[in-house]
């Protein structure tokens, strides 16, 4: 035991295993240290998938709900770590989300661009995301998954590829397909060459 009289295996350098176990006898602090490990990059992937921080917000809480839920049957000899279990939850529920957001066209948009300098740039850039999500919600679910893990989190090709239970080649072969139906999906929207991603 530690001086506070906690046990070493529930303190900071508790591995996400050692931290179900306790969560699955319902200890809150521990649930509190998963997420404060987690929740950045979760929030990070699904801000940057449904471009609104509000829905990212409300995916990111649903999936900790549910690590709640679940604690008490991880098995902690899976295949896949917590941290890939976890991306996968977001990155689903993120897409699901996706697919129910409707493209509006600029013309029809409520918002009226800011007066305010830099307030066009603004609108611009909140329509180029309004573009990208309806151009990603036409596309192949693994295309997106690819996508959105690689462009959209802090995840290396290698990691993406775990994430995704691909080899290392067939996640880059899913990148060069997801870009080419993304710059496809755009062009039907009048759009070309939005980033990187294009």
């Amino acid at each position: 035991m530690d001086q506070g009289g906690r046990t070493r295996s529930q303190g900071d350098a508790a591995s996400d295993d050692d931290l179900l176990r306790f969560i699955a006898q319902g200890d809150r602090r521990c649930f509190q240290r998963l997420m404060d490990r987690h929740v950045r990059a979760m929030l990070a992937l699904a801000t940057r998938v449904l471009r609104n921080s509000d829905d990212a917000d409300e995916v990111v809480q649903e999936a900790f709900l549910k690590v709640w839920t679940m604690a008490p049957k991880w098995q902690s000899d899976r295949d896949a770590k917590f941290s890939t279990w976890l991306y996968r939850v977001v990155l689903n529920a993120s897409l699901d989300r996706l697919r129910r957001v409707r493209f509006v066209a600029e013309d029809e948009a409520e918002e009226q661009a800011d007066p305010a300098p830099g307030g066009l740039e603004r609108a611009m850039a909140r329509q180029r995301e309004r573009l990208v999500s309806a151009a990603m919600a036409e596309m192949p679910a693994r295309q997106r998954q690819a996508l959105s893990l690689y462009y959209f989190s802090d995840l290396s090709a290698p990691e993406a590829a775990r994430v995704l239970d691909l080899s290392l080649g067939a996640m880059e072969a899913l990148l060069v397909r997801g870009k080419r139906s993304l710059r496809t999906a755009l062009a039907r929207l009048g759009v070309r060459g939005i980033g990187d991603v294009t």
